[in-house]
């Protein structure tokens, strides 16, 4: 697990969680540019008392998450998760019950825990039909509605699609867009923390 965290001697210190895939794991880009290293120096200057921790791993499925979150939810007992996957179940066109399932475990999971959740609404291309499509970002809400937890709106909109700041696969942002990124969840995470 890769770690980014200020240190700091402040009594209440607080610790933000980043459990997500290659979106947040910084794929394909220095990892000091991606939006957790951004969001991590956003906060020295704004909140010092909050550190981040970046549990993200590219490729991570909702199941993989589930069967990482104990251990993180353990050494980090963090104040606040913000979960971002279901990326990668969706392009692999798996069973959306099942990421539905996972999720709501990992909620539950950090809310046992005493640690707030902010869910990130994740949408897939058109691949697998638009029933599929539709039907996988509804999941998002209807699990923040079902565990009355905070949802942010698809955090890649005005970067996903566009050629120019995404890498040649087309899913990955390029280090350019990492400030956009950030821009589209800071009030979401300011209102959580």
């Amino acid at each position: 697990m890769a770690v980014q965290a200020h240190a700091s001697s402040l009594p209440d210190q607080k610790t933000l969680l980043v459990f997500g895939d290659s979106l947040s794991a910084a794929y394909g880009i220095d990892s000091r540019k991606g939006w957790v290293a951004l969001l991590q120096e956003k906060l020295a200057g704004t909140h010092p008392e909050w550190q981040v921790v970046n549990a993200s791993i590219s490729g991570e499925t909702t199941s993989g998450g589930l069967s990482r979150l104990p251990e993180a939810l353990e050494t980090y007992t963090p104040d606040l998760v913000l979960l971002q996957l279901g990326a990668n179940d969706g392009l692999r066109g798996l069973p959306l019950k099942g990421m539905k399932n996972n999720l709501s475990q990992m909620i539950v999971l950090s809310q046992q825990q005493n640690a707030d959740v902010l869910l990130f609404e994740m949408r897939i291309p058109p691949n697998y039909g638009p029933v599929y499509s539709r039907r996988f970002q509804g999941v998002f809400s209807e699990l923040a509605d079902q565990h009355d937890i905070g949802l942010v709106p698809f955090f890649l909109d005005g970067v996903a699609g566009d050629a120019a700041l995404n890498q040649p696969d087309g899913i990955h942002p390029v280090a350019s867009a990492q400030p956009k990124l950030l821009e589209n969840i800071w009030s979401f995470i300011v209102t959580s923390l």
